[in-house]
């Protein structure tokens, strides 16, 4: 792959928290999805964003999940891959997905706002960890 290449692809698939908010901002539509644990999820957030651990990704778990909106996989940060484990999984199933770069720990680091948790999509995992399995 030459190098033009790559950096085409890198942002084909990579998106950070200014584009992110730039694009709310627009009103163009997208859906922020924690890919790490119920747990996790509930103790700190993104504002707007669903939770649905990785692990319990498949057909039946996404069914309700909108075909025609970017989802935006998000988890802790660079040390957690439970965002690129939860993009895999559902650009599988046919989704159009771009991985949050640097998680919640940069998003915080660009100056905006997590929220506690709320309701969660799927089943929660046996585990607290929130990006291992």
């Amino acid at each position: 792959m030459d190098q033009l290449a790559f950096y085409r692809a890198k942002l084909a698939f990579e998106i950070d928290s200014w584009d992110v908010v730039d694009q709310q901002q627009q009103g163009k539509p997208l859906l922020l999805v924690d890919g790490r644990s119920a747990a996790a999820y509930a103790q700190e957030t993104l504002p707007g964003a669903i939770n649905l651990p990785h692990r319990t990704i498949n057909a039946d778990t996404t069914a309700q999940l909108p075909r025609d909106v970017l989802l935006v996989t998000f988890c802790d940060g660079i040390g957690c891959n439970a965002s690129t484990k939860t993009a895999l999984k559902l650009t599988e199933l046919g989704f159009t997905v771009k991985e949050l770069q640097g998680g919640i720990d940069w998003w915080k680091r660009d100056g905006y706002p997590t929220v506690q948790g709320g309701a969660s999509c799927g089943v929660t995992p046996s585990a607290d960890c929130g990006c291992g399995g």
